[in-house]
């Protein structure tokens, strides 16, 4: 399964389960695109690809300014990972859409 397209996942995060929609977009070893949530969207940023490992960084300014360092797995139309802040790591979890 293509890793591009939109991905709804549920972060653990230190304020409770934050439910987000993840759009990736490959080319070659790089992936762009957005995540979207309650909080406000945040531009993936320095993303890439190895197999199904994905890494990128995002900055969150809801609720305080920091950047976020992000690494996930993709397992078919799963997909599963953490976000490490300041706060420590925020695992999630999800699957493809559509």
């Amino acid at each position: 399964m293509s890793i591009d397209g939109d991905w709804k996942v549920t972060v653990q995060t230190p304020m409770g389960a934050q439910e987000q929609t993840f759009t990736v977009t490959t080319d070659g070893d790089t992936i762009s695109g957005m995540v979207k949530s309650a909080m406000g969207d945040m531009e993936i940023k320095d993303g890439k690809i190895d197999g199904n490992n994905l890494s990128w960084k995002m900055d969150m300014t809801v609720p305080m300014p920091m950047t976020l360092d992000v690494t996930a797995t993709v397992d078919g139309d799963k997909i599963s990972g953490q976000a490490v802040s300041s706060f420590g790591p925020a695992p999630f979890e999800g699957e493809k859409v559509g």
